[in-house]
């Protein structure tokens, strides 16, 4: 697909794709687990697919039928050494390549990571020396990592401020050793949210984890059970949809939590803060709509990075200068998303000064529209067609194609709304 062009925005109501986050961990849980699982609301994406794949890789069975899946772990397979060596294809999905890497090195023999995009370009390094002091071998070699030994209990330092995927990876496989472990942070721990998603999962499959001051305990020789598990929508994905309402376009989004422990969940305050009317309709969705002049407003996303893209849309509506702050971790994503969300926003007409950390974003109210590229990044993609809710032209995106990494159905959700009023 050579590019979208959008002339006019539409409104009206959506139900959430299901949990990305959620999903990866379900499916590692539920294929490592002594027995049978069925997982209902999942949503198909390359990433979900990718985890998908790699646990079939290991041994486990998938089904899946419309929105539910079936599967068959692996149960004690899993702790079974093996000398032959794994391939597993993660794509480019990060979560499923760090989530993976300590269950690799615990099942021994080698396993080969293979990757595409800027996927092993991303932050690695805690997991090198973390792992090798606990009997593995990390070995990157162009766009494929080799993992060998086999992993060992004990107490494993890693940094809480690059990624808490690290932190999920290594609680979703110790409890599997045969002796408790523990994971002292080092630095702060950022996304804290995502973690907790994690624990929750492995709760839901039998597996427990202890909680101490900057520190997790981990009992060892833990077994994951067989469990039936609903998916929660996403609130990642719904926040370009709930910040169109915000730009005038009204929007329900329904299928979200109200009671999620997803990060993400914040953009509802977001909006509120900024004077958008947030409300729960009849139907049981959340609306949000324009409630008058928006406000501009400062957002650490330490903790909710992937609400960056759909908040700088917000941002260039808010009358007045707001500020994206803590985000040098955007750097690290598909694209360097801290740059993209600059550049393309400039093309239609915003008014943004980068820094290596954060944006400063001085909102009129309006855009141009024009043509902007998508940089291959799923979220920027999605945060151009909201920008198109305030451009005065059309906005012809390049790669659209790419939101098919996390949110296939982006297009036909946008494309099926009834057309609401006129830029």
């Amino acid at each position: 697909m050579s590019g979208r062009e959008i002339s006019l925005f539409p409104a009206g109501s959506i139900e959430a794709p299901a949990s990305k986050s959620i999903a990866h961990r379900a499916i590692i849980c539920s294929g490592l687990a002594r027995g049978n699982s069925i997982i209902k609301n999942v949503s198909r994406s390359e990433d979900v697919d990718a985890s998908i794949r790699c646990m079939a890789s290991l041994g486990a069975g998938f089904s899946l039928k419309g929105d539910e899946m079936r599967s068959k772990g692996i149960g004690p397979v899993a702790l079974n050494a093996s000398d032959g060596e794994k391939l597993l294809d993660c794509g480019e999905s990060g979560s499923t390549l760090r989530f993976l890497i300590p269950l690799a090195a615990m099942l021994g023999g080698q396993t080969r990571f293979a990757g595409r995009g800027r996927l092993m370009e991303r932050p690695l390094g805690p997991y090198f020396s973390a792992l090798a002091e606990h009997g593995a071998r990390l070995e990157l070699k162009g766009p494929e990592l080799l993992v060998s030994g086999t992993l060992t209990p004990g107490t494993y330092n890693i940094p809480g401020n690059i990624s808490s995927q690290f932190i999920s990876g290594l609680l979703l496989c110790l409890p599997l050793l045969k002796q408790q472990s523990k994971i002292a942070l080092t630095a702060p721990l950022e996304s804290a949210p995502y973690v907790d998603l994690t624990i929750d999962a492995m709760s839901a499959f039998g597996v427990e984890i202890i909680r101490e001051p900057g520190a997790f305990i981990v009992p060892g020789n833990q077994a994951y059970s067989g469990a039936s598990y609903i998916i929660e929508g996403d609130y990642s994905q719904a926040a370009f949809f709930l910040v169109a309402g915000a730009l005038g376009r009204p929007c329900s989004v329904k299928g979200l939590s109200l009671g999620s422990k997803q990060g993400d969940k914040q953009i509802l305050a977001i909006l509120a803060r900024s004077g958008a009317q947030v409300s729960l309709d009849e139907a049981g969705g959340i609306s949000v709509k324009k409630a008058g002049r928006l406000k501009p407003q400062s957002v650490d996303i330490s903790d909710i990075p992937d609400l960056a893209a759909p908040i700088a849309a917000l941002f260039c509506a808010c009358e007045g200068t707001s500020y994206i702050t803590n985000a040098s971790r955007l750097r690290l994503k598909e694209s360097d998303r801290l740059l993209a969300i600059a550049t393309e926003l400039s093309k239609l007409g915003a008014d943004i000064a980068l820094h290596e950390d954060s944006l400063a974003i001085n909102g009129t109210g309006s855009l141009n529209g024009g043509n902007v590229d998508s940089w291959g990044d799923h979220r920027i993609a999605m945060m151009l067609a909201v920008a198109a809710a305030i451009s005065k032209n059309a906005v012809t995106i390049s790669a659209s194609e790419s939101v098919a990494k996390s949110y296939p159905s982006f297009w036909d959700d946008f494309e099926k709304m009834p057309i609401g009023g006129e830029l």
